[in-house]
């Protein structure tokens, strides 16, 4: 069933809307889930979450490129679970490495005051990553959004281990260079 069809069901209230999106974006909003938390029970969880919060959000929401939707609430509820349940063991520390590399080349929000400078930072990296080729842009998504390990990575594109991780040494670089002259201060 194509994205139109399903939101049209979503806006029309019909409880199929659920089942169409589990067979059409189940398995990739699981991936999303798993990669972050590690955890069958965990994962499967926060899929059944992001149907709810996807149900209580369409209408007044009809989003323009649904996967995209369904991949951000499943990503913040695997966020937000894992600050819940965190433990080095847990996600055998991926997530931790992860967000460490990107704290030296992205400021911290902590206050509702800094809104308008995380909207801003959002549209900037959106910027940053349109400059990358496919390849880097893809491989930095992966690790970054995805929180992918390296080895995942590696043989998802046919890349040594030690390439991916200088290809994201230099993409955080590249990142924090570009951040900087946009007048971010890290």
């Amino acid at each position: 069933m194509r994205d139109t069809e399903i939101l049209d069901l979503y806006w029309a209230r019909e409880e199929r809307a659920i089942s169409e999106t589990q067979n059409s974006y189940g398995n990739y909003c699981y991936s999303i889930a798993w990669h972050i938390l590690y955890s069958k029970e965990d994962s499967d969880e926060c899929v059944n979450d992001t149907w709810l919060r996807a149900w209580n959000a369409i209408p007044p929401k009809r989003p323009g490129r649904f996967a995209v939707f369904l991949g951000t609430i499943t990503r913040n509820l695997a966020l937000d679970r894992w600050k819940e349940r965190h433990t080095m063991k847990r996600g055998n520390g991926e997530m931790t490495v992860a967000l460490d590399e990107l704290a030296e080349c992205i400021p911290d929000v902590r206050s509702t005051e800094e809104a308008v400078e995380a909207a801003e930072l959002e549209r900037m990296m959106n910027e940053f990553l349109r400059t990358l080729p496919e390849r880097e842009c893809n491989v930095f998504l992966r690790r970054y959004w995805y929180v992918e390990e390296y080895s995942e990575i590696a043989e998802r594109y046919g890349m040594k281990l030690n390439t991916v991780k200088t290809s994201l040494f230099r993409t955080r670089a590249k990142l924090r260079s570009y951040l900087e002259s946009e007048g971010v201060i890290l």
